[in-house]
């Protein structure tokens, strides 16, 4: 029953992460007006269910076992608990927060409770993986706004040495290509946000092997990721597309593929390099990126709300103690009653 309950509350949490994080890779798209939001939804349901099949396997073992082992069936459904109820208050507030870092704290609070009961020690926690993935917290931004930035003078280049309405087409094919790519390493990237703690507690409950867990579990959350695009997804987006600066086909196509280009990089070459992929913030990857080619575009913060970007990134500083006090106080009550 646990088991059951448990994997609907990461159905929820997919649904939560897709309301949210719906907005990375159709934001620019939307937002500089190449495509309606409606086409952009399709395109991104259907590729970060294509992403999360293919690829989602690689960070799922990250956030199944990489942080804290022994995960089991109530811990995973206080993890996925915790985080859905943040990421879903931040979606009605319209806040683009990280649904990576919000599983990630929760995680570290369930490891936090694991040692406050004596099941574990402080330092049985995989600290060196909790370092890597706060570690691409720092870097993969960075490098989505420097990419970005270079990516717009690279495209205007282009506009300036081809006819105006060829620039356009150009434009708009990049602009689907860089969604389509972007939804695609959300997919591989994000969906073990939602179904990675499930992994351990699914092949302890069946005994199905590792590689056909992670595929159902992929299912499972990309579907549902998809679901909470479709209904909720529009809340976030009018923050990202219009709100923090003005996009246009240029700009917008920038920081789509410099959003695209990070995500898939950080999801495959550490994999490749450690065993495991790292579940950066899809979100802040995707802010930075925007910031990176409206300061270009604008030659400064000119063109850029400063407030907004403000109140944005005070969200993703509340994210990982809120998620890591609320599993802790869900993990300890629980035990309580059980």
């Amino acid at each position: 029953m646990l088991y059951v309950v448990g994997l609907s509350a990461a159905a929820f949490m997919a649904f939560n992460i897709g309301a949210n994080d719906a907005a990375n890779p159709i934001d620019t798209a939307v937002g500089s007006g190449a495509l309606s939001l409606k086409r952009a939804l399709a395109l991104f349901s259907v590729f970060s269910i294509l992403g999360a099949l293919l690829q989602g396997s690689y960070v799922m073992k990250t956030i199944g076992s990489g942080i804290v082992q022994g995960i089991t069936v109530v811990s995973a459904l206080v993890t996925v608990a915790a985080a859905g109820l943040w990421i879903m208050l931040a979606t009605l507030l319209g806040l683009p927060i990280s649904t990576s870092q919000s599983i990630a704290g929760a995680v570290l609070g369930v490891g936090v409770a694991y040692a406050a009961e004596g099941i574990i020690k402080l330092e049985d926690i995989n600290w060196s993986v909790v370092t890597k993935i706060v570690s691409s917290w720092i870097v993969s931004p960075a490098i989505s706004m420097g990419l970005a930035l270079v990516l717009y003078l690279a495209l205007l280049k282009l506009q300036a040495s081809i006819e105006s309405r060829k620039a356009d087409r150009i434009l708009l094919c990049l602009h689907v290509f860089s969604l389509s790519f972007a939804a695609y390493a959300f997919g591989a990237n994000d969906v073990a946000n939602a179904t990675g703690v499930y992994v351990t507690v699914t092949q302890q409950q069946f005994g199905i092997p590792g590689h056909q867990t992670m595929l159902v579990l992929a299912l499972l959350g990309g579907v549902f990721i998809a679901f909470g695009g479709f209904t909720l997804g529009r809340r976030v987006v009018e923050t990202t597309a219009y709100k923090i600066t003005k996009l246009d086909n240029a700009s917008g196509v920038a920081a789509g593929l410099s959003l695209a280009l990070t995500v898939w990089l950080f999801t495959t070459v550490p994999y490749a390099l450690w065993g495991f992929g790292l579940p950066i913030s899809t979100t802040h990857t995707s802010v930075t990126s925007i910031i990176g080619a409206g300061m270009a575009k604008s030659k400064g913060l000119r063109g850029l709300n400063v407030g907004v970007a403000v109140r944005i990134m005070m969200s993703w500083l509340l994210t990982l103690p809120v998620t890591m006090c609320l599993a802790f106080c869900l993990h300890m009550l629980i035990n309580i009653f059980l």
